[in-house]
């Protein structure tokens, strides 16, 4: 089982850890990892790791068997071997920008309360699927509405409940085509906002800033039809 050093402290750039396996494909995996593997749409985070005599590029992260999480090396050349302890360097403004996005989305979430069916998040912009048979009639509305929320400056934070909390509040599972991981006993939740100012709330195991205020301002982009159901809406950083 790797640690999920980034659960912890998602702000946190560097780390050691120590090389518990190498897959047969090459990829790495630490006994715990600063870098988020890719799930529930966001990409897994790249970097380097360092260590006494050689170096390596991180290109991506990936889930590996049971819970251990695969550093995937851009070069398949040079590891290091198992139980050689390393420096993990994130590429932070990749990141960073990941759970601005992350963030973003959730409150786009809000500000269009309907199922999600699908999304994505990039480094630049994101998208969520609606289950919407038309498109919005003033996507301009939308936009401010988006705004003034992150311009509210609402902490975000995590809370825990056990699978029961949550098959008693359905309401809370916003995704359609992804179900909040079980079998832990917990599941985690994203809240933005707090108590009764509390402007979503929802199962997440993603990365995401810890104020509203640091996603700055965001635009809507195209809204696309995807279907007779659904539609794409794509969300920018400005």
């Amino acid at each position: 089982m790797t640690a999920l050093l980034f659960r912890k402290d998602a702000y946190a750039r560097e780390a050691t850890g120590t090389v518990k396996a190498i897959t047969s494909e090459g990829g790495i995996v630490l006994d715990g990892t600063l870098f988020y593997p890719t799930s529930g749409g966001q990409p897994g985070d790249s970097g380097t790791l360092r260590w006494n005599g050689g170096e390596i590029e991180i290109a991506t992260t990936v889930k590996g068997d049971g819970d251990d999480v695969v550093l995937i090396p851009a070069e398949p050349a040079g590891l290091p071997g198992v139980g050689q302890q390393v420096t993990q360097i994130l590429n932070w403004d990749r990141r960073l920008r990941h759970m601005r996005v992350h963030t973003a989305l959730h409150l786009l979430s809000v500000v269009i309360p309907l199922p999600v069916s699908g999304g994505s998040i990039g480094t630049d912009k994101g998208r969520l699927d609606f289950d919407m048979p038309e498109a919005p009639d003033d996507k301009e509305g939308l936009e401010a509405d988006l705004n003034r929320l992150i311009d509210c400056n609402m902490d975000v934070t995590e809370e825990w409940i056990t699978d029961a909390e949550l098959d008693a509040q359905p309401d809370l599972v916003k995704t359609m085509s992804v179900q909040p991981p079980r079998g832990s006993g917990q599941i985690r939740l994203v809240r933005i906002g707090v108590g009764d100012q509390t402007a979503d709330l929802q199962p997440c195991g993603g990365t995401h800033v810890a104020n509203t205020d640091e996603i700055g301002r965001v635009r809507i982009g195209k809204i696309e039809k995807k279907g007779r159901q659904n539609r794409r809406v794509y969300l920018h950083l400005e």
